[in-house]
């Protein structure tokens, strides 16, 4: 049956075959956060362990399990071969639902152990699911698509779980109940994407033709342009932070804003899921690939102007705190989704360099979920306690302002890179 697909797919129009792509990784992923997200909707109060709140302990417990993975992923998602893409799909979601079923089990707080071998099995998907899309001449409508399926998935998977809790489904059951709902679309969804033929020659000659990156071509990589990696890996750590504050504890600030109704997860990320997409998809039309990473870095900018100005409208009673939570998501996600492969398929792309997506992505997103784990433990064991509201309202002020500068210094160096290389007569793909 999978040959039957493969061989329609081939014979389609490339338009056909990216749009069929296109959904089954936007479902795969969407299916993935009810394996992630639905304990966030909880809030398991009462319970504590070495003097830090429990739910604090579950996050913390899952980033380190997610940044363990992403540090695996640097090597494994680098090297993975294509065939065997999709084995790794399923059985890492497979392994995290056990650690689910487990969690359900162990009596709390000593299960929260679960929660990290959650986020261990978790953490390499988006790398495996980008590799399907990456390397094409539409990557960057794939990419928005799926960056609208991270968007949007969190909100409303967060959505369906307060009303699996509402129905009376114990907080400790309703993840696994939660994930065994979406598995079975999971695995469909993971058999159409593997199904879709592999990019053909016109993307490889305009995109640069992706290989496994071993460890010596990923240090020859990081030997040639280090500085600039760690400008835009600063910038993403700094979002990676922001993003787990306002995800994993949305439900706190929501109330800390007056608002309780479950509709709001869903409604507020679907309003921003649709904006980026519209924005990220306009590279697509951008053939050249240096002009194209350009517009990544306006893209970036823009969105920190725009939690600035947000942050000082509301503060200033300007505006609500929903548009402000909406404006601030927006802004956070102009930031965040180029950094999930975009970003870095145009760079690879610019400096013709051969490689994949998976190495540039894990390396960013381990630094940032290390990020968000050592401001979660400030948090907990500061001496002047602070609401989450506040700690999102003050880092929506400080972060932005740095990832400025980040930007505006990537933009710099990265120019100097492109000047030298055609003085030297390198030749570039599109530039």
């Amino acid at each position: 049956m999978r040959t039957n697909l493969h061989t329609l797919l081939k014979r389609s129009s490339p338009l056909l075959r990216g749009l069929f792509l296109g959904t089954m990784a936007f479902c795969t992923y969407f299916c993935m956060y009810a394996f992630r997200k639905p304990f966030s909707a909880a809030i398991y109060s009462g319970i504590s362990l070495w003097g830090i709140d429990y739910k604090i302990i579950l996050v913390v417990a899952q980033v380190l399990g997610y940044a363990t993975a992403k540090g695996m992923g640097i090597k494994v998602v680098a090297e993975v071969k294509p065939h065997h893409r999709m084995l790794y799909i399923i059985g890492m979601i497979l392994y995290a639902e056990i650690c689910l079923l487990m969690f359900a089990l162990v009596p709390a707080p000593d299960n929260w152990m679960f929660m990290y071998l959650n986020g261990l099995g978790l953490g390499m998907i988006f790398g495996l699911v980008f590799s399907y899309l990456e390397g094409r001449r539409i990557t960057d409508l794939l990419g928005a698509g799926l960056a609208v399926s991270f968007i949007v998935s969190s909100g409303i998977i967060k959505s369906v779980s307060r009303w699996a809790l509402d129905l009376g489904i114990n907080e400790f059951w309703m993840p696994f109940v939660i994930g065994v709902f979406f598995f079975p679309l999971l695995v469909l969804a993971v058999w159409g994407m593997n199904s879709v033929p592999k990019p053909d020659a016109q993307d490889k000659l305009e995109r640069v033709e992706r290989v496994p990156m071993f460890a010596k071509q990923r240090r020859k990589f990081m030997k040639k342009y280090g500085l600039g990696m760690v400008l835009l890996v600063s910038i993403y750590v700094l979002m990676t932070i922001f993003r787990d504050i306002r995800d994993n504890f949305g439900v706190e600030i929501w109330k800390e804003l007056g608002i309780s109704d479950i509709r709001i997860f869903s409604e507020t990320e679907i309003i921003i899921g649709i904006l980026i997409s519209i924005m990220t998809g306009v590279a697509f039309l951008i053939k050249n690939h240096k002009n194209a990473l350009w517009f990544n870095h306006l893209l970036i900018c823009g969105g920190c102007i725009l939690m600035l100005i947000s942050t000082l409208l509301y503060n200033g009673s300007s505006i609500t705190g929903y548009w402000w939570m909406v404006c601030n998501g927006l802004g956070l996600y102009m930031v965040y989704v180029p950094f999930n492969g975009i970003l870095f398929d145009r760079l690879l792309a610019a400096l013709n360099e051969r490689g994949n997506v998976g190495f540039l992505f894990y390396t960013a997103d381990f630094c940032g979920y290390l990020g968000s784990v050592l401001v979660l433990l400030i948090k907990n064991f500061g001496k002047n306690p602070i609401s989450w509201l506040d700690l999102l309202n003050a880092f929506a002020q400080l972060l932005p302002t740095l990832c400025i500068v980040l930007v505006i210094s990537s933009y710099f160096y990265f120019n100097q890179i492109f000047q030298f290389k055609n003085k030297s007569g390198i030749r570039f793909l599109g530039v």
